[in-house]
């Protein structure tokens, strides 16, 4: 899917489906981790799936559940960003920083990984 000329997204979007932790960050509130699912992504940005809409302008942490290949390691894609757009079922968020974060030990949870 390319960008049509009046789409303020100028990056290529893929179509991907993946599982999403996520949390918002608000002065005076404690943030607390939810879950949805991917709808697109690209190099600087990610669609997903909410249950509720998420407040323009926040700040937000990421955790992408990346798929596996059979001859590799489970990883995610750890990332941050804003806020861009929100309604009650989907948040479109402009990542600011990204990096992987593979497991190396399988047996353990990803979440105690440094």
């Amino acid at each position: 899917m390319m960008a049509k000329p009046n789409d303020w997204r100028k990056n290529h979007r893929f179509n991907l489906q993946l599982p999403v932790h996520f949390r918002v960050s608000q002065r005076g509130e404690t943030s607390r981790w939810a879950s949805g699912v991917t709808c697109d992504m690209g190099s600087t940005g990610v669609t997903f799936r909410c249950r509720k809409a998420l407040p323009v302008g926040a700040h937000i942490e990421m955790a992408i559940e990346w798929p596996e290949r059979q001859d590799s390691y489970p990883m995610e894609l750890l990332a941050t960003g804003f806020v861009v757009s929100s309604s009650a079922t989907k948040a479109v968020v402009n990542m600011t920083a990204h990096r992987f974060r593979v497991d190396l030990d399988p047996a353990s949870p990803m979440g105690a990984i440094a």
